[in-house]
């Protein structure tokens, strides 16, 4: 099982964001997760809350080994062929340790205070499909060209191509209608929150997905959220259900506890 830490990129000074990414790669941690918003998204009142790919481009030069990825980019924020070079550049400053992760985005007062255009679930689901076909044609191709319901791209290439062959592109999505299915088409893995219970016979269906689309299920990556607010023994035991779900990656909510909280678990698990 590969386990990341969110660091939970909000409310304090850009030092300790660097800092608590350090401390995970110490520890020993796989990955190293932010977020991609403009505002704290607890607590009260206004914070500090610093832009997720920039904080990503100094975190690639901050540390050496961890993987480095927000849950969840959200399309709405910027275009798509933005978020593209913006990746290879990330990819290459931290020597191929990107995990490119997207979403629809959900947090539509941020999108009103801050003048982003919010679209209709419908009309962010095509976006999806899209970026996943551009991201996937501008990591890989020259004069790339693309016509989508929300994006198109024309004779289009960017270079350099990404340090990774492929960069992973991960989806953050639940909805089985259309998402799940673009998950089974075009994803390197696949995040979702929930609990074991719910996601475990959600990924069987997911699994079938890939089937139907001509894809053996194993090479779909299945990532959850764990938090570690209980004891080690209660953490153990969610990881062992989350693998026997057939999931491969969680990624550990910065607790109450603080370090002294995820190094008593990174200690006794990692």
């Amino acid at each position: 099982m590969r386990l990341g830490l969110d660091i939970a990129q909000q409310r304090m000074p850009f030092a300790e964001v660097v800092d608590r990414a350090r401390f995970a790669e110490a520890l020993g941690f796989d990955g190293v997760w932010g977020f991609d918003h403009f505002k704290p998204m607890y607590g009260e009142g206004p914070g500090e809350c610093f832009e997720g790919y920039t904080t990503l481009a100094a975190l690639a030069t901050a540390t050496e080994r961890v993987r480095l990825g927000l849950l969840v980019t959200g399309l709405t924020y910027r275009p798509v062929s933005l978020l593209a070079a913006e990746a290879i550049t990330i990819d290459h400053a931290s020597n191929g340790r990107l995990e490119l992760a997207i979403g629809t985005a959900w947090f539509q007062e941020e999108h009103d205070e801050l003048g982003f255009e919010f679209p209709a679930t419908g009309a962010r689901v095509d976006l999806l499909e899209d970026s996943l076909h551009v991201l996937r044609g501008l990591f890989t191709e020259d004069d790339f060209t693309y016509e989508g319901r929300q994006v198109s791209v024309r004779d289009a290439t960017l270079r350099p191509r990404p340090v990774q062959e492929p960069l992973p592109i991960w989806v953050g999505a639940s909805g089985e209608q259309r998402s799940l299915p673009l998950v089974a088409r075009h994803a390197d893995a696949w995040h979702a929150f929930g609990d074991v219970d719910s996601l475990g016979p959600k990924s069987q269906r997911l699994s079938a997905m890939c089937e139907d689309a001509g894809r053996d299920p194993a090479t779909l990556l299945r990532s959850a959220s764990l938090s570690i607010e209980g004891s080690v023994d209660q953490a153990r035991a969610q990881i062992d259900a989350w693998r026997d779900a057939g999931f491969g990656y969680l990624i550990v909510g910065w607790p109450s506890g603080g370090r002294a909280q995820v190094e008593e678990f990174a200690r006794a698990v990692l």
